[in-house]
């Protein structure tokens, strides 16, 4: 059950999700923008500590860092974020 944010003013609407719509939890969200970060954040720490690196190894790198946190938080939070029958 959630809270329809459109209807807010009223009290008491509480509404259903609908079949097939996924439940995300609040750590669901901060563990993907812990992820979309450490793709950035990542690269820019080794270049602070380790010297330059050029542009494609950055990217390179985010990308890489990127999808191995996309796959570590689909098989992370895959039984979590059930779909609602």
């Amino acid at each position: 059950m959630w809270i329809d944010w459109e209807r807010i003013g009223e009290v008491g609407t509480v509404v259903t999700r609908k079949p097939g719509e996924p439940i995300y939890l609040r750590v669901h969200m901060v563990a993907l923008g812990l992820a979309i970060v450490a793709s950035l954040a990542i690269p820019h720490l080794y270049e602070l500590f380790f010297g330059p690196i050029s542009l494609g190894a950055r990217l390179i790198s985010g990308l890489i860092i990127a999808v191995v946190a996309g796959i570590v938080l689909y098989r992370t939070y895959q039984t979590s974020a059930r779909n609602e029958p």
